[in-house]
């Protein structure tokens, strides 16, 4: 089909917010509408009594403060994923914090007046007595015996422990190898920073007591389930959530926030609409941030170089509360920890640590990426401390195609990957045999050169069954309603073509509707690349059924046999001749008023596994500690491609962000001041356009034999491979030169520059 499956079909979804189209949240504002801000606090951890609230709420312009005692009803703000088996008891992440506050942006009012100003005013009017309590603001410190106590009955500052694999089999196997290899790496923390900060807009209809949220969401029903069954505590029809174009969510907007709930209260009380837009910095203060891993990595060896035992022990920054998905983040990164290797038995410890931080939660990857950077660089110490060529090293334990399915010691059975090929692949892109060249010309220049690889492996594509309905309009066009949620992916167009694979129409022709919760009856959101293995395949199969009926409605007006039909154009026609009907005709027939909307809901019964190679070549400027990334290729397995065209971009969007973590992004709070350092893009380094390379992508798929589509879930994949392969590299010339073996992320000028002069000072010695 010319706009189906496999074609680059450009973006039609882009032309509106080329020109300027496109509708956020920010610009939605109701006529009457009220601002509202949010009081923060400005300690890390403190106890505080509000003296006086009455100045404020006389202000000029005033019409509403909110401060704990207002909001009793209120169900504070719920964990509802961990991992299985494992009982996970959430201290209380009240909508306003109500005597003590746990981190710097700890919400203690909402305020809402007739202008942004005056609201500002009257929050800062308000007074507050603060009595600062001691704080800890890193994981592995909170776990120290003696630290300051987040919470007092979580002794040791352990918010839950658990373990995976055979702990027995695995310290035996460590007993007798012939080569143990240890690494400890920081996964350092990362905020989101998307391109449209959150926001909400609160309507209250008095009339039907229902509340009217429209707000910037990766899943309108997930937002208000949550908000209706646990915080505000009312039937899901007292609420419909909307959600417009949206800038980006990463992970971080897939859950509802205080803001959501208060907004809601403020709007019902106010009988009128409360509109909150959070600035950049309330973004750094009060989102979920992500990442924040330390991992102690073990590899035991053979003397040949085989695999034979894992051992992890990896602390996890929850941050001051458990936020709505966060214990399950590091579980479903620890299965993931044997990555693309045959090792035999493993052993995972995962410690998650209370800290007086904001809270951690899903960023982009969630688990897989800290997984993937474990494992891909303990693989390549491994291969500095055996003198071996790392991709050498690699070959010799890859699990191997005729071994799928293999079932890993941490209990995922992968159904196909054939690892070496791709690592074969990018590395004769990348002219991997003509590295040492290359290393003289740099050398020549003065500069240091370093190659690194990183083959990765992740689960996803496993959340459903996502329901989408399919029908067809009068004038012959197509809807698609469904409960994913584009934030920037391209799902008009990816969906469009799914339906052009069955119907035939170009994608002009397809309206796809998401984000109302009044519209379309369930959805699961979009998280976990989930889009198109699961909704995807749940609107192909829509369109299948669509498709079929169709001809049967046909079939009577062309007077044929259904089995003799093919759809072509927007029209069902006689294979073979001129006779034809239209979509539209069809959809005006007597018979067709039952026949013309259909549904599917996919149900996976396994996640999908897309893996691939990246292969990134830098060069270090020994003087200053610069890096420049000369070369990056990436060959990845995705099972199917869907839109060469937009796949590329999630590749190389991913491998940006990726890049952006390797080496200039970094969360800093003070250990003194529990401040954060970096609340504002003058102190958080971003990738910039000049800081991304040139990108060389192309797919060498396997497809996946889970997915009814074949497809493997590809939107978090760049951000998994990226991380380990730059860094690979950069020790990869480390090494080369002064027999630097592992630095931590972010690699930054003044860090590396750090380690080379330690580097040249031990070399003196």
């Amino acid at each position: 089909m010319k706009f189906g499956i496999a074609q680059p079909v450009t973006r039609k979804e882009d032309f509106a917010l080329l020109h300027g189209a496109g509708r956020y949240v920010a610009d939605f504002t109701p006529k009457g509408t009220l601002p509202a801000v949010a009081l923060r606090s400005p300690h890390a951890h403190a106890r505080f009594r509000i003296t006086d609230v009455a100045t404020s709420r006389a202000m000029s312009g005033v019409r509403l403060v909110l401060t704990a005692d207002d909001i009793r009803d209120l169900g504070p703000l719920p964990c509802v994923a961990v991992p299985p088996d494992l009982n996970v008891e959430a201290p209380p992440y009240l909508i306003l914090a109500s005597e003590e506050v746990r981190h710097v942006g700890d919400i203690v009012a909402f305020v809402v007046a007739d202008t942004l100003d005056q609201a500002k005013d009257a929050a800062e009017a308000i007074a507050v007595e603060w009595q600062a309590l001691p704080h800890v603001v890193e994981a592995v410190a909170a776990t120290e015996q003696g630290a300051p106590l987040v919470w007092p009955q979580r002794p040791g500052n352990i918010a839950f422990e658990m373990t995976l694999g055979d702990e027995t089999k695995t310290a035996a196997t460590f007993g007798t190898a012939a080569k143990i290899v240890s690494l400890t790496v920081v996964n350092q923390r990362l905020v989101t920073n998307y391109l449209d900060t959150r926001a909400v807009v609160a309507e209250y209809d008095d009339v039907h007591d229902r509340i009217t949220l429209t707000l910037g969401s990766q899943g309108s029903h997930i937002v208000r389930d949550i908000l209706c069954d646990q915080v505000l505590k009312i039937p899901k029809d007292k609420m419909r959530v909307v959600t417009p174009d949206v800038g980006g969510g990463f992970g971080t907007k897939l859950f509802p926030y205080r803001e959501y709930a208060l907004a809601a209260v403020a709007a019902k009380r106010l009988k009128c609409a409360v509109k909150w837009v959070a600035d950049r910095t309330e973004h750094f203060l009060g989102d979920a941030q992500g990442r924040d891993n330390v991992s102690t990595a073990r590899l035991a060896l053979a003397e040949n170089g085989r695999f034979l035992a894992l051992d992890v022990d990896t602390i996890c920054d929850m941050g001051a509360y458990l936020s709505c998905f966060a214990p399950y983040i590091p579980y479903v990164g620890a299965v993931m920890l044997p990555g693309v290797y045959d090792i035999p038995t493993c052993f995972v410890r995962i410690r998650a640590a209370f800290t007086n931080t904001v809270p951690v939660d899903a960023y982009r990857g969630a688990g897989r990426p800290e997984a993937a950077y474990v494992i891909e660089r303990l693989v390549d110490a491994a291969a500095h401390d055996l003198d071996m060529a790392p991709d050498t090293l690699r070959k010799r334990n890859f699990i191997k195609p005729k071994a799928m399915p293999h079932r890993t010691p941490t209990g995922k059975t992968y159904d196909s990957g054939e690892f070496a090929e791709h690592m074969a692949r990018a590395q004769h892109i990348g002219d991997w045999s003509g590295f040492n060249k290359r290393l003289s010309q740099s050398k020549k220049a003065k500069k240091l050169r370093g190659i690194g690889l990183a083959t990765y492996i992740e689960a996803c594509g496993g959340n459903g069954p996502e329901r989408a309905v399919v029908r067809l309009e009068k004038d012959g066009t197509i809807t698609v309603l469904i409960g994913s949620q584009s934030t920037g992916q391209g799902h008009q167009t990816a969906y469009a073509q799914l339906i052009a694979e069955h119907l035939d129409v170009p994608p002009e022709r397809v309206n796809v509707i998401q984000g109302d919760t009044d519209l379309i009856k369930s959805g699961l959101g979009t998280g976990g690349s989930s889009s198109i293995p699961c909704g995807g395949a749940s609107v192909a199969g829509a369109a299948r059924h669509l498709a079929d009926n169709l001809k049967n409605l046909a079939a009577d007006t062309l007077e044929a046999a259904a089995s003799d039909l093919e759809i072509v154009g927007g029209q069902v026609r006689v294979a073979g001749t001129d006779r034809a009907v239209s979509f539209a005709e069809l959809a005006h027939s007597p018979r067709a008023s039952d026949q013309l909307t259909t549904e599917d809901a996919f149900k996976p019964t396994a996640p999908t596994y897309p893996n691939g190679t990246h292969l990134a070549e830098v060069e270090v400027d020994p003087e200053t500690g610069q890096i420049d990334i000369l070369n990056y290729v990436v060959v990845d397995d995705f099972g199917v491609t869907l839109n060469p065209l937009m796949l590329a971009g999630q590749v190389h969007g991913g491998a940006v962000q990726g890049v952006g973590q390797a080496l200039m992004e970094n969360t800093v709070y003070d250990k003194d001041s529990g401040q954060l350092l970096t609340a504002s893009l003058m102190d958080y380094a971003l990738p910039r356009a000049i800081d991304a390379p040139g990108f060389t992508f192309e797919t060498r798929n396997v497809r996946c034999t889970t997915n009814v589509l074949g497809v493997k879930g590809a939107g978090e994949a760049g951000a998994i491979g990226s991380c380990p392969a730059v860094m690979n590299a950069v020790v990869d010339a480390l090494w080369r030169a002064y027999r630097i073996r592992h630095i931590d992320m972010p690699a930054s000028a003044e860090r590396v520059w750090a380690a080379l002069e330690e580097g040249r000072r031990m070399h003196m010695l």
